[in-house]
């Protein structure tokens, strides 16, 4: 992940990169639980992925892209969208494996573009932001992910 340009010396994004590594580590036990057809394990990994991600795009959809939006309107238009793409697929689990026999492939090709939707914040919006955003900017955020939580406070908390 990106460590040239200090962004992470933000605090709301060293913490988004955090959830980032994290939703990345699950990814790699999703593609090998697809592989070995334990869809019981993909279900529970989706479903930390999803856990992950609820409060990390709320950071993003209502801190950051606001403020970006302007500057960069068709890039925030493509995360929000790939957002919701990826919401929709990881859902379909919310019950339990999904009936839908489609559903592990598409699940496949959405934690692909998790992980290139990854690389696009890591390597453009990041960056972006760290030379865009001003303090004003970053206490607001700050804010929004301190009503948001976190997924990984969350699992903190369960594991106690």
């Amino acid at each position: 992940m990106c460590e040239y340009c200090g962004c992470q010396e933000i605090a709301v994004i060293a913490e988004l990169t955090v959830e980032h590594d994290a939703v990345v580590a699950a990814i790699g036990s999703a593609r090998r639980q697809l592989k070995d057809g334990d869809l019981l394990a993909v279900v529970e990994t989706s479903r930390r992925i999803a856990e992950l991600l609820g409060p990390h795009t709320v950071v993003e959809e209502d801190g950051l892209f606001p403020v970006m939006v302007d500057s960069f309107p068709e890039h925030v238009e493509a995360l929000r969208s790939e957002h919701r793409q990826i919401e929709a697929v990881l859902s379909e689990c919310a019950g339990g494996v999904p009936d839908d026999p489609t559903w592990p492939t598409r699940l496949l090709h959405t934690i692909h573009l998790l992980r290139e939707h990854i690389l696009k914040e890591q390597d453009g919006v990041f960056p972006a932001a760290l030379a865009s955003l001003d303090s004003t900017d970053w206490e607001r955020i700050e804010g929004i992910r301190a009503r948001a939580g976190s997924g990984l406070r969350l699992a903190q908390k369960e594991s106690l």
